[in-house]
């Protein structure tokens, strides 16, 4: 597998991981779980955000860099 293909695989994964967050917190909202949903959906764009990081060939695990990061990129 070429860089590309790992790359483009990875960004796939995280934008799974985010619908499937943000699936979890509709579920959660329906049941008046806000707390929880709110979590999810942080979580949901967490993951999107790292998609689009990982796009532009930045990658953390550290949330406050990928915060940093996404705020010099698109501000």
């Amino acid at each position: 597998m070429t860089e590309y293909e790992k790359k483009k695989e990875l960004v796939r994964y995280r934008l799974e991981q985010a619908k499937e967050t943000i699936t979890e917190a509709e579920l959660l909202i329906g049941h008046s779980k806000y707390r929880a949903a709110v979590n999810r959906i942080y979580y949901g764009m967490f993951y999107a955000v790292s998609a689009i990081g990982i796009q532009y060939g930045f990658a953390t695990s550290k949330h406050a860099q990928l915060i940093g990061w996404f705020n010099k990129e698109f501000q």
